[in-house]
Formats: C-alpha cells, structure tokens, sequence
C-alpha cells in the first residue's frame, strides 16, 4: 500500500490535511459548487488556521500528527486495510497500465468517480492530491475518508496560499497582466501552482502518472498539461474527460452507484464557480446569454455597489519594487495582505467584471468575476507608476504586459517567454517603492495620494511658475522641428 513515508520529504510549512468539501461538478472546465457559500470567509479569503500548521496522514496506523504554534496535536482516524485500497492495481486495467497516478482531487462527484475509473482503466494505485489555494477547503477529516472509500490508497493536502500569492499573483499584478481588457486571471494563476505541487507530489510517492478533472472545452487542461509537460515531460497525463463515456451528472452518479463509491446527494447549483483566494468566478445558465443581467444574489464576495456603505473608507497601500507589502502602515504576508483587502473591497462592492473572453479553445464564454482585492491592488499599482515609470519605459511595459497576460491565460507560465518578461518587469519597477491611498465607495476606486522616493514628478518643472530648469521660450525652437513633418508635407501639398 503506497504511503507517505514521512513528512521529511514535503516542506513542513505546506503539507496538510482537511476534510469534507461542498459537491462538485465539472461545468466547462471549473468548477460547479451548489449551495451558497455563505461568505468570502467560507471561500478561504480569511486567513485559515492551517496557515503555518502541519499535517501528516499516515495510513499504516491512521494517526494524524498535527504542529501548530510548535505545539503537536495527534489524532486518530479510522484505519483502512490493504484489501480497501488495492483491488485491481496489481492488473492491467481496460485501458492499459500505470503503476501509480496522483489525481488532482477535489472530493466533489467528478473526482470520487475518476477514483475508481482510473482503477479500473489503468490498473493503478491512486494518489489523491488536493491543493489549498484559498478556496475555502474545511480543516475537517472526510475528505481523506471519502477518497479511501472511492478507492484511493492516500491524500495529500497543501497549503499552497502562501505560494500562490507571492510567487503567482504579485509578479501577474506587478507585470500589470490584464487579459482582454478585464480578466484578471484569477482561475489562470492557479492552475500552475497547483500543478506544479502536484509534479512535486508524484515524485515523492513514485507516481508515474498525473491526471486532472478538466472537461475538453476549457483552458484548465491545456494549463494543467503545459505545467506537466514543463516540469516532468516523463509523467503520463490521464483526462478521463477526454476519454471516458461519462457524459454527465447522471451517467457519474451510475457509475458511482456501480462501483460503490459514496457521493452525498446535494441539490445541483445552476451556476459554474471556481474560486480562490484572488477571485470568484461564475458561469452558466443565465449568464450563458450575454444579454441577461446576473442576479443579484449570484454575488459571494462582494455586496451590491447600491448597498454599500454610504460612507467612503480610505485605504493606504505600501509598494516595494513593484510588490504589495502593507495596508494602511501594517506590514502583512502576502496571503493575509490579500486576504484583508478582500474583505475591505467586498464590504464596498469593488472588484466586479462582467466580460465576454475568447477562450484557448477557439470559442467566446460569458462570465462574471468577483476580484474585490486584486482590483484594489491593480489600482494602486498603477497610479504609483504614473510617478515612477517615464513615458518610454511605461508604454513599452503596457505593451508587453498584453503579452505576458497572454501567455498566463494560456497555460505558459514555465514558458522561457514569460519568465523572460518576468525579468524585465522586475528591472524596471526596481524603483516602483512608495504608497497609495484610495478612496472606496460603493464599487467605485478613486485615488486621492500617490507618493513615492523615486518619484519622477517635480513640481518646480510641473508648476506654471517660472524655473531655472525648464525655460518655458524653449519651447518655440522645440515645436518648430517637432512639427516639421507636418510642415513640408503641407508645402507640398500646396
């Protein structure tokens, strides 16, 4: 039976354990989650007490041993036999064999039922691997039950939040990377650290194999792949999406009830969501006719704009080359940073994008984004610039930022293209240090202070009063050859 051998081999601030999650489903490559988070708390936006914790499962004994605070915690769970978990991995399966895969697992439908299927197929151990992104996974002890009992032979659990934020999202905003206009690749950031994780995963336990949820038609699996393909090129990717006769949630539940595997039945939600401590995404039905108007008890992170506060709130951003590091002067990690900004801008309704975006894939889709801190973020990095960053420099930035946003949304992120940006991104906002205030009112952002120590604004050149370093008659010789172009074409044409 395949087990973590000891936790030695995973970093022992990332590795955890958790429990029972919402059901879910695939809806065009995310994920569907009914019934309605009840806030941006349950989404994993506040900071999760598993920040910083340790967890191992350690399937011989079913002992859970826990650090936090430097203090362990040890808590016994149900043991599971060898007979539980090996059942046809010793076989070849219909499809052919694998030794052992690692299955990005969410504990939803889609996931418990790809358990058995991978079995079944494959011949294969299955490893169940889930990342905590800020999605609001519970700190409780059924998930790693539910993924025994469909046939898995472990979970492992990371914290991935802290890693997702610093390494992921703070160079996306720094790169000032939008996608068409208004994305701000809430879904597209995580799917590399996530997949990476899982690389690093499936080298630990001696996977041979990885395999995703991820529908057909989505951008997730060419994100999810890329990622693979970047890291380890030897591993075997599986997408029973693409190969299996499952065609629905009915056809998943069958093979469910066939194989007993136990999926609780929940009421199905009309909409598609993916979320993540970055941002909320929506899809499907209305939304899926782009003349509909969304809901307004579609929205989980942010409240209505017209039921804000009627009073504004003043925010001070601190920016250090480039990267966020402080509200209102308190220095903050950059997961609980954006996760205090989160509930700053969802009290005022900021962060709302409803956009029509092409797809990888070829195709257009609706959706509706709640981004209440990264929006706030994406201000004040911007109005900071407008000090720091000269005309050449910030439209050659602009520029390029198009591109590295799409290389993101399209799954590049271990390109040698996007780091290559990266790299000069981070150069040229060496001297992007100062800090921002904004005023939030009810959806809106408006700055009212920009400051910085490298700032290029001089008011003695900017004032209307004269000064010693721009002589304002200069400026007759300057336009005279500025505008000779002009000039000899209209001689010409006269």
């Amino acid at each position: 039976m395949a087990q973590l051998k000891s936790i030695s081999a995973f970093s022992s601030s990332n590795l955890a354990f958790h429990g029972p999650k919402r059901e879910s489903y695939p809806y065009h490559g995310k994920v569907c989650c009914p019934g309605k988070l009840s806030s941006f708390q349950e989404l994993g936006a506040r900071k999760s007490e598993l920040q910083g914790n340790t967890f191992a499962v350690t399937s011989s004994n079913g002992i859970v041993t826990r650090a936090h605070n430097n203090q362990v915690i040890r808590a016994v769970l149900p043991a599971y036999s060898e007979t539980e978990v090996s059942g046809s991995t010793k076989e070849r399966g219909l499809r052919g064999k694998l030794n052992k895969v690692v299955l990005a697992y969410s504990g939803g439908l889609d996931t418990s039922v790809i358990v058995p299927w991978l079995r079944e197929n494959y011949g294969c151990d299955v490893v169940c691997f889930t990342a905590d992104v800020g999605q609001g996974l519970k700190e409780l002890e059924g998930l790693e039950k539910k993924a025994k009992a469909s046939g898995a032979s472990q979970l492992v659990v990371k914290d991935l939040k802290e890693e997702f934020v610093n390494d992921y999202i703070f160079p996306c905003l720094r790169a000032g990377a939008i996608y068409e206009r208004k994305y701000l690749l809430g879904t597209s950031m995580a799917r590399p650290v996530i997949a990476k994780a899982m690389v690093d995963v499936a080298k630990e336990v001696g996977a041979d194999a990885v395999a995703h949820g991820c529908t057909g038609k989505g951008n997730d699996q060419v994100r999810f792949e890329l990622t693979f393909f970047a890291l380890n090129p030897k591993l075997n990717v599986v997408a029973p999406w693409r190969e299996w006769d499952i065609r629905g949630r009915e056809d998943a539940i069958e093979y469910a009830k066939k194989h007993n595997v136990p999926v609780p039945v929940t009421k199905k939600s009309i909409y598609s969501r993916d979320g993540n401590l970055w941002h909320l995404s929506h899809e499907g039905d209305i939304l899926e006719d782009p003349e509909n108007e969304p809901k307004k008890d579609m929205f989980m992170l942010t409240v209505d704009p017209e039921d804000a506060p009627n009073e504004p709130e003043y925010v001070d951003i601190g920016i250090v080359s480039g990267i966020p590091v402080s509200v209102n002067g308190k220095k903050l990690s950059p997961a609980s940073l954006l996760d205090h900004l989160n509930q700053i801008g969802g009290k005022h309704g900021i962060g709302r994008v409803d956009m029509v975006e092409n797809r990888l894939v070829g195709m257009k889709s609706r959706g509706v984004y709640e981004t209440p801190g990264g929006t706030i973020l994406f201000a004040a990095a911007r109005e900071l610039e407008s000090l720091t960053l000269d005309r050449e420099t910030m439209q050659v930035k602009d520029s390029l930022a198009l591109k590295y946003a799409e290389l993101v949304y399209a799954g590049r992120w271990f390109d040698p293209l996007r780091e290559s940006l990266d790299s000069f991104m981070e150069e040229i906002s060496k001297t992007t240090t100062g800090s921002v205030t904004l005023k939030l009112y009810k959806g809106s952002i408006t700055v009212t202070s920009r400051k910085s120590p490298y700032s290029l604004y001089r008011q003695d050149i900017s004032s209307f009063e004269s000064g010693d370093v721009y002589d304002q008659a200069d400026a007759a010789g300057f336009i005279r050859l500025y505008g000779l172009p002009i000039r000899v074409r209209a001689m010409l044409d006269s």
